[in-house]
């Protein structure tokens, strides 16, 4: 009896995405932020100058934007380039700021010797900096 009502809870979810899929592209109300249609090639224009400046942070508890750029860089499951200079045990030495201990951290709190695998995928939170126009209205007001 329970299993038949996760099937039909499962299928009623299934029918209402497909609906709203569906009704959305009837309408025409996908759009891409670039104002073009979805499938469209992408065309860029000139790629904003990378600052190598370090930004201020705007609020409490930011992570801090990148201030170099990562184009070339490998960070997949195999390897992780921003460790090269910023693991604890080479930041020294290269002049780069050491990651915080918070990414040494596994789940449970226990301190590790090398980076969380929670923690392993920098952009994931840290972006790259770079002054360029908005893609949106943006009102943020950073925090005094």
């Amino acid at each position: 009896m329970k299993q038949r009502h996760l099937i039909n809870a499962f299928v009623a979810v299934v029918i209402a995405c497909a609906g709203g899929i569906a009704a959305a592209d009837q309408a025409g109300t996908v759009r891409a932020l670039r104002n073009e249609p979805i499938d469209s090639l992408n065309r860029i224009g000139e790629v904003p100058h990378q600052e190598t400046r370090r930004f201020v942070r705007n609020y409490r508890q930011q992570p801090p934007i990148i201030p170099h750029s990562i184009d070339q860089y490998q960070i997949d499951l195999s390897a992780n380039q921003c460790l090269a200079c910023h693991d604890w045990s080479v930041a020294g030495d290269r002049g780069a700021p050491t990651l915080s201990m918070t990414h040494y951290l596994d789940r449970d709190g226990t301190q590790l010797d090398a980076i969380a695998g929670t923690r392993w995928f920098c952009n994931q939170c840290h972006v790259p900096q770079v002054d360029a126009p908005a893609l949106v209205k943006n009102t943020f007001e950073p925090s005094k």
